[in-house]
């Protein structure tokens, strides 16, 4: 019961659960605003292709793993004991989550080859690979929060 964390009118959520809402959240809206400034530039009659990504896919990527590092660093503070408690549960959860998430590096990567043998330009494959990495991390969080809300089969 250590490991339960109470929120509001009595919700409950496990520390690994938080973290799972973190990579989720913080995975959508940096992707988000990485698209906003991306076809922001683009606005005005300039091809999508020729709008600059490099930095804004650098900054967004840069942006979310600070933003998550701290977002991490501040649900443990928040509950110190916590954060280092790790059952076979939150284990077994985490395994699924990651392997499902894997699925769509896998996608990713294969897009990002499919597109480099067909000649397409960079910003195609770039943005193939980064729309990879960002549905891994929501695909691997929203199987997590399930297996935290409605349980899971245990092999």
């Amino acid at each position: 019961m250590s490991k339960l964390f109470y929120m509001g009118a009595g919700a409950v959520m496990a520390f690994e659960e938080k973290r799972a809402w973190i990579m989720g959240v913080v995975a959508v809206a940096g992707y988000a605003v990485y698209l906003a400034l991306v076809l922001g530039r683009a606005d005005g009659g300039v091809p999508l292709v020729e709008a600059p990504y490099i930095a804004p896919l650098l900054w967004t990527v840069g942006g979310a793993i600070a933003v998550s590092i701290l977002l991490n660093i501040a649900v443990a503070a928040a509950a110190p004991g916590e954060a280092d408690a790790k059952d076979q549960r939150d284990k077994e959860i985490g395994r699924l989550g990651e392997h499902a998430g894997q699925s769509f590096l896998v996608i990713g990567a294969v897009t990002a080859l499919i597109l480099s043998m067909a000649g397409a330009d960079r910003f195609w494959i770039s943005n193939a690979i980064y729309l990879g990495f960002v549905l891994s991390a929501v695909l691997a969080s929203v199987v997590k929060l399930a297996a935290y809300r409605w349980g899971f089969q245990s092999w």
